[in-house]
């Protein structure tokens, strides 16, 4: 439970952190061109698949150079993830 007492007790919850603006439409643009990359028969389903791959790869290696918290590697490569099984689904 919230310490009301932190929050000048106001009774008010602390204010969520939303996603940034800029990640989200990058991350939408970015898979929207993999699927439209692989429903042009430019790239394969496997090959955007990998791409997925090398992306969670170096994401785990920048994020260690950079001294970057688990929690926010984790929820990078969590989104990564998603997109990758966006991916496979096309698979079936």
């Amino acid at each position: 439970m919230t310490d009301i007492a932190h929050m000048g007790g106001t009774g008010q919850q602390p204010p969520q952190l939303e996603p940034d603006a800029h990640g989200q439409a990058a991350l939408m643009l970015s898979e929207s061109i993999l699927h439209a990359l692989v429903e042009t028969s430019v790239i394969t389903v496997e090959q955007a698949v990998s791409i997925v791959q090398t992306a969670q790869e170096v994401k785990a290696e920048v994020a260690k150079i950079a001294g970057e918290s688990r929690q926010r590697m984790e929820e990078s490569l969590h989104l990564l993830s998603r997109i990758g099984i966006s991916l496979e689904t096309d698979l079936h």
